[in-house]
């Protein structure tokens, strides 16, 4: 699967309130962001927390990766992205 079948725009690397997000769907109002290694320490968790509520404040999904998954596992990554722009264009 290749990410340019999702058949949704995503912007890198944009800039949302005080945030820069790894990537954002305007369309469906998603962010997903891939964490490194320095995601993993107490104090990278809890900014990245806060940060994650005050983006979601906004209306916005916010679904995370650490960087072993993309590597590893990039089909699963796509399925799981895939699986949540499905979600989101459910009727409530």
């Amino acid at each position: 699967m290749r990410v340019k079948n999702f058949g949704v725009k995503f912007r890198r690397q944009h800039g949302i309130g005080r945030y820069v997000v790894d990537f954002f769907a305007p369309a469906v109002k998603l962010v997903i962001e891939v964490d490194g290694d320095s995601h993993g320490t107490e104090v990278a968790q809890k900014y990245d927390d806060e940060r994650q509520k005050e983006i979601e404040r906004l209306g916005l999904k916010v679904i995370r990766f650490t960087n072993e998954d993309v590597l590893q596992n990039m089909d699963g990554v796509l399925e799981s992205i895939q699986r949540e722009l499905q979600r989101q264009s459910l009727p409530l």
